[in-house]
């Protein structure tokens, strides 16, 4: 064999790397970084709030390609004054203690994150003008379930249709609902988001921005209307928002109206366990089991049959595990 290499010598399959040794022994350690939260992201500028101040960042070189997102608890080093032209940096990205996740596609390997750190998931819904969207809440419900964060279903404009009608389909999976209306009482509302960081998501229309603008009165969201042909509505939030509640009552983040949530990254044996109950009588079901309808000696139809499970409750279920897979419209 020809060469400068023989078959057997290491130089013959590698080819020489490049010198990656850093260009000093010591790292920064970045003791007298500050902790700040993502409130908002724009076009790889990021918008913070470090005790109390608003301050611009960006991403710090090292951190390479790992996202940063609304919600997300960072260190930060720089100019933290928050003076106007003053830019930070983030150093660092603390662990999330939840995890907003949606894929394009249902078939899209790629998982896009929305927010962390977040302890509710409203799914805001109108009753009418547009009509509701089942497939689109039950989705969403999925990837609440599968973050491991609350639900909370927020039925708006209930003065233009009855509420019961939707509320039937949701009431056996025990997820809580709040009803509101055009200028109607949101006390319930508010309790149910006192103290914590909920997200609200739904698809354009529904009144997200109404609602953030009645609950934060400052916040000033631009509010859109319904296409009176398509029964859809026009995006108004560009991209998602995190907000203080008045009196240090909690968080609110307000995100773009969505019209597709592909689940690709969620399974059957995560969902399951977002219901107790039901995840014990699976104990005893086949490998491989996604305790569908069609699925043969599943334990839910066993425990139905023995009158251990609420036949209503299982049918919910496996309609969650359907709309993992069917189109949102």
């Amino acid at each position: 064999m020809s060469g400068r290499y023989g078959e057997h010598d290491q130089e013959h399959y590698e080819r020489p790397r490049r010198h990656t040794r850093p260009r000093t022994k010591e790292r920064p350690s970045y003791d007298d970084a500050a902790d700040g939260v993502v409130t908002t992201v724009d076009r790889g500028r990021l918008t913070l709030l470090v005790d109390g101040q608003v301050v611009m960042a960006i991403k710090a070189r090292p951190l390479g390609r790992k996202g940063v997102v609304v919600g997300d608890r960072v260190r930060v080093v720089g100019d933290v004054s928050g003076t106007p032209g003053a830019l930070a940096r983030i150093v660092e990205v603390r662990e999330r203690t939840t995890v907003l996740r949606r894929t394009a596609d249902d078939d899209d390997p790629v998982e896009r994150v929305i927010v962390s750190n977040a302890e509710q998931l409203v799914v805001v819904t109108a009753l009418a003008d547009p009509e509701p969207r089942p497939r689109l809440i039950d989705r969403a419900l999925v990837a609440a379930f599968d973050a491991g964060m609350k639900p909370l279903l927020c039925l708006t404009k209930a003065d233009l249709a009855d509420p019961e009608t939707l509320l039937v389909t949701y009431r056996s999976l025990g997820v809580p609902w709040v009803v509101t209306q055009r200028g109607g009482d949101l006390s319930e509302l508010r309790s149910a988001l006192h103290g914590r960081t909920s997200v609200l998501i739904g698809h354009s229309g529904v009144g997200k921005s109404t609602l953030v603008n009645a609950l934060v009165p400052e916040a000033m969201r631009d509010v859109g209307i319904v296409n009176a042909v398509t029964g859809r509505g026009r995006h108004t939030s560009t991209s998602a928002i995190m907000i203080p509640l008045p009196d240090q009552a909690g968080w609110i983040i307000d995100t773009p109206g969505i019209r597709s949530f592909g689940l690709a990254h969620v399974r059957p044996e995560d969902l399951i366990e977002a219901f107790p109950d039901l995840d014990e009588m699976t104990e005893e079901c086949p490998r491989g089991c996604t305790h569908g309808a069609d699925e043969p000696e599943c334990g839910l139809d066993e425990a139905v049959t023995r009158g251990d499970a609420d036949p209503v409750r299982v049918e919910s279920f496996r309609r969650l595990l359907v709309a993992r897979s069917e189109p949102a419209y």
